[in-house]
């Protein structure tokens, strides 16, 4: 059996296997005193239905039956030896799994063969190497963030320097080390008088 390749074709043929159906179930709830539900919807989406009693009735009266066979009809024996394997093998996976964490941790290596130690190992330093260079590129994309910082605060000094009239930081150095060299020669020039002196200030000018 296969679809009807044909719009037409199809649209016949489903309308004489419908009518052709609901007429077999009506023939069934008589027949046989059966309560009967059918729900048929067609290509388009349509609703054909016929019900020897009540349509809700039924579909309530099947759910009930349906959920009280799930209640009543425990898994079967094949499926409980099944979950019973399918449990031990987990069981054993989970125990293998955490005897390895334990030898990664350096515990209970006193049963291990010099080739299973070679493997830990190994596997250490696969480790260790995969650490070493994700850390590597942690502190490369830390220092891009700090240069990319310097940058912003290097430009927002200048801004500012330039919004107030003030000088930057290298050009301010060299004008204090200017302004430092007319002091010292003044202080060279100064003739400061120092010599101990008692008497009156006549006396003082005529020692000079």
């Amino acid at each position: 059996m296969r679809r009807i390749e044909n719009a037409t074709s199809r649209q016949v043929t489903f309308s004489k296997r419908r009518n052709g159906l609901l007429k077999k179930a009506f023939e069934l709830s008589v027949l046989c005193d059966a309560e009967v539900a059918l729900i048929i919807f067609s290509p388009r989406g349509k609703l054909h239905e016929f019900a020897s009693s009540s349509m809700h009735g039924t579909i309530e009266r099947y759910q009930k039956h349906t959920k009280d066979s799930q209640t009543n009809n425990p898994p079967s024996e094949h499926n409980m030896q099944h979950l019973k394997r399918e449990a031990a093998a987990m069981m054993k996976k989970i125990e293998q799994l955490e005897t390895s964490k334990r030898k990664l941790l350096g515990e209970g290596l006193g049963s291990c063969t010099i080739e299973e130690l070679q493997q830990l190992e190994q596997q250490l330093e696969r480790s260790v190497t995969t650490i070493r260079e994700r850390k590597m590129q942690v502190y490369k994309q830390q220092i891009e963030r700090l240069k990319e910082k310097e940058k912003a605060l290097c430009a927002e000094n200048a801004m500012l320097c330039d919004k107030f009239g003030l000088q930057t930081w290298g050009r301010a150095g060299s004008n204090e080390e200017r302004a430092v060299a007319p002091s010292a020669e003044i202080s060279e020039v100064s003739d400061v008088e120092t010599e101990l002196f008692i008497g009156l200030p006549e006396t003082r000018h005529k020692r000079h």
